[in-house]
């Protein structure tokens, strides 16, 4: 094969591994009842990334007045599941943590961008930044994914 070829080949295939990650997300996200409930919305997919938003409501809110922190680990891991199963091969969480940085008023536009650390056949690790609209980093997410046995749901 030319090599002159191969940039488009490899941009080709590039593509299809976008594609494919995107509808992989879209049909998690459409069985993610949680996700939806929190009002998340899916931004951007490549294979093991992914980028999403949710706005902070008043039924979001704990005794003081700002975001729960529980709701922020549930948006954080709500990303790292759509990263490491953007592959299409089926994972779970087997463990992770959140460090909040800074507290999340009511109304705020939150993103949290997660992104693959490693990856091997059975197991990855991801990490999650959890901004506000400034860009500002609110929360730090580290998750560990297994992988589940059995088929992988389709697209």
């Amino acid at each position: 094969m030319p090599r002159e070829n191969m940039p488009q080949e490899n941009e080709a295939a590039a593509d299809e591994a976008r594609h494919r990650a995107r509808a992989v997300v879209q049909a998690l996200y459409l069985a993610d009842l949680a996700s939806q409930s929190l009002g998340i919305e899916i931004v951007d997919v490549a294979p093991g990334a992914v980028q999403i938003a949710m706005t902070v409501r008043p039924d979001m809110l704990n005794g003081h007045g700002m975001c729960h922190g529980g709701i922020i680990f549930a948006f954080a891991d709500s990303a790292f599941a759509f990263a490491c199963n953007s592959y299409g091969d089926p994972m779970v969480a087997a463990g992770a943590s959140i460090e909040f940085l800074a507290p999340t008023p009511r109304g705020e536009r939150l993103t949290a961008t997660a992104a693959e650390v490693s990856r091997r056949a059975r197991h990855g690790i991801y990490d999650v930044a959890v901004t506000a609209a400034s860009g500002e980093v609110l929360a730090q997410f580290r998750g560990r994914c297994s992988r589940l046995r059995g088929p992988a749901p389709s697209p």
